[in-house]
């Protein structure tokens, strides 16, 4: 090895070779700095330093063939080596292999003076590297497509610090200030307003102190449905913007909304909806568990995929039709977006005005913008301070998306953009949502405006969606199977994330909210034994003929085309069904155990959940040092590790954040 580096320093000498005929040169620092470490490495007794850089490089290891064919190195070895002029550095170059089509990335150490294009320069035909073995690649050749440096110090730039310091420090300590402090002084405002009297410093610090220990006692030993009441009796109704804005900011009152059952359920029913929304948020954390892993940082991903695609028990877990409780997310989000919009009719003198219409959007935006645009700032904050590893490359556009392309976030529109240019890929979800939402007063007008036109605009908008998704599908040549549609840039680019493709699910939901809020005559007992038939024989028929067509066509393909227009709106209506046979009372079994208050708080905190819940798979994997083994037992502690911190963080995340702004009046 130590004649291949000798062979290396002679023949590049200060300049590189690239493909493109071009000839770059290496800047003289980094070329120095290089010819002291090979030096001193062909040495029979090399330094501390050069023996650790040279060993922080990443080497073949077995298993090559299941998937194992990235060789990251030792991040940390390479940086505690220190030169007399420079110290390590690493760096990852990417290979693609040609016939095979395999990208796999190996680590390096080099000087802290070199930067990427240095590396890619050093490397690009004189590759200290060796090949895989041909006969583990079938005879491809291997070409240097990109090379990327971690730099030693944290350097954020001037959009970090922006992010850090006026937005997430200043709104994470005015809301903790915030909610400690203001029952106390709602309860002091009452009681100067009542007694005209003083309340010292000492008993402002102990009522402090008792709220914050007994909102969670009573919470937690009383239950969401207690008469029991820690709250003041309300001898007179203060008007102050003042007193309103402190009762929003308490952190008794934000955590009286995530227990509390009324938030959730809207008056006459739906009980079922806190199970639904739970499990599918459940569904799909456990998806991007294992999904986010097999990018990039699996040492037996060949294995995985095997495995994940022989049965449907995977299904949670990026096999099959994955990711259907998105349409369930949809389903859900046009149901109560009808409830409630017919409601605000109901009140305004049954009349769907303008300025109905506007407060009805403004509450939407005012209900997912606040929490959506402090997680974004937090992640492009977080990003910029965290010491990542060797796996964190992959994730490195979600912070340059983040920095050109926040106002796609802001305006609701990410999902409309190509999704490599996504900020916070999954918030493209929150643009897709508000989207059809603001498609409801549209088809509530037509409904009141006549039925049959309402009836008729309907059943095109469906038919158009199902039509568009097959087309796209068929001359695209698209998958249907997971983790085959992983691969498919085409897929999640055309049809995953557009709301031409998804709008069926969110469809279906405003009409079952319509019919909920306006029906008169309770559902025939006598179809119920047939809807639960047809509804459970529905869903096992989608999952089993995702198996059926888990080959990706070559050529434009009728029953994937058939499969991908009509599999997402048939789910939908399953969901339908449990929904109405649970609130007609036919639920039986499954409507109790959807029904449980144990659902209400872990429902009001889902929202959060969803958005937090990928920070913290980044967090794990980006600070990997080395491959994560597949085993079915190593994803399912994953997955309850993610799950558990989640739901702390966003229990605080939905008190401190979202739950107040929903209190603002």
């Amino acid at each position: 090895m130590a004649l291949r580096w000798v062979v290396f320093l002679l023949f590049v000498g200060r300049t590189g070779a690239v493909g493109n005929g071009q000839t770059l040169t290496v800047s003289e620092r980094c070329m120095q700095d290089t010819n002291t470490f090979l030096w001193e490495i062909n040495k029979d007794e090399p330094k501390e330093y050069a023996v650790l850089m040279y060993d922080a490089f990443g080497k073949l290891g077995s298993n090559v063939v299941g998937g194992n064919s990235n060789q990251p190195g030792l991040l940390q070895q390479c940086r505690s080596a220190h030169g007399p002029s420079f110290s390590g550095q690493y760096c990852q170059l990417s290979f693609l292999l040609q016939q095979g089509k395999v990208q796999y990335f190996v680590g390096i150490c080099v000087p802290d003076s070199c930067e990427k294009d240095d590396v890619q320069t050093l490397f690009n035909q004189m590759s200290l590297i060796p090949p895989l073995p041909s006969i583990l690649v079938n005879q491809s050749t291997q070409e240097i497509i990109m090379a990327h440096c971690l730099s030693n110090k944290i350097a954020p730039d001037t959009s970090d610090i922006t992010c850090l310091s006026v937005y997430d420090y200043t709104l994470f300590t005015f809301f903790t200030v915030l909610t400690t402090c203001a029952l106390p002084l709602v309860l002091l405002v009452k009681q100067r307003q009542e007694n005209h009297c003083f309340i010292g410093p000492w008993l402002y610090l102990r009522i402090t102190c008792f709220c914050l220990f007994l909102t969670q006692v009573r919470m937690l030993c009383y239950g969401s449905n207690s008469s029991h009441s820690i709250h003041p009796t309300q001898t007179c109704s203060p008007q102050s913007r003042v007193y309103g804005c402190l009762q929003a900011f308490s952190i008794q009152n934000s955590s009286w909304g995530v227990y509390n059952t009324p938030t959730s359920i809207p008056v006459g029913g739906y009980a079922s909806l806190n199970g639904i929304r739970v499990l599918s948020l459940l569904w799909i954390m456990c998806g991007h568990s294992a999904q986010f892993p097999v990018i990039n940082s699996l040492d037996n991903y060949k294995n995985w995929r095997k495995t994940v695609e022989s049965s449907p028990l995977y299904v949670p877990t990026i096999s099959g039709p994955v990711f259907l409780a998105v349409d369930t997310f949809l389903l859900l989000g046009g149901l109560l977006s009808a409830r409630s919009l017919l409601g605000s009719i109901n009140k305004d003198e049954d009349k769907l005005s303008l300025s109905l219409v506007g407060n009805y959007l403004l509450k939407r935006i005012t209900r997912i913008q606040p929490l959506h645009l402090f997680i974004m700032c937090l992640t492009i904050g977080l990003i910029s301070l965290v010491k990542w590893g060797p796996y964190w490359f992959p994730f490195i556009d979600t912070v340059m998306d983040c920095k050109t392309y926040w106002w796609a976030n802001l305006l609701l529109i990410s999902n409309l953009l190509p999704v490599h240019e996504i900020c916070i890929p999954w918030t493209w979800y929150l643009s897709l949502d508000f989207q059809c939402y603001a498609t409801t007063p549209l088809l509530v007008y037509f409904y009141r405006l006549n039925k049959s036109v309402f009836m008729i605009v309907a059943a095109v908008l469906l038919l158009m969606t199902t039509v568009t998704s097959a087309v796209i599908t068929a001359h695209l040549h698209l998958p249907v199977f997971q983790p085959s549609t992983m691969t498919s840039e085409n897929y999640v680019l055309y049809y995953y994330v557009k709301p031409h493709t998804r709008y069926g699910p969110f469809l279906i939901g405003i009409l079952t909210g319509i019919y909920l809020t306006t029906k008169k005559n309770p559902l025939l007992k006598q179809w119920a034994a047939l809807g639960w038939f047809c509804c459970l024989s529905l869903l096992a028929v989608l999952v089993g003929l995702a198996y059926i067509l888990k080959e990706t066509p070559s050529n434009p393909s009728m029953p994937h085309a058939l499969y991908q227009g009509l599999h997402r709106p048939l789910w939908a209506l399953a969901v339908t069904w449990i929904i109405l046979a649970c609130e007609e009372g036919y639920g039986g079994f499954i409507k109790r155990f959807l029904s449980l208050t144990f659902w209400v708080p872990l429902s009001n905190i889902s929202f959060a959940c969803y958005l937090i819940h990928p920070v913290f798979i980044i967090l794990y994997i980006g600070l990997q040092e080395t491959p994560i083994h597949y085993t079915d037992i190593n994803f399912m502690y994953l997955f309850f590790g993610h799950l558990v911190l989640t739901l702390a963080v966003s229990y605080v995340l939905t008190v401190l954040v979202e739950k107040p702004y929903l209190l603002l009046k």
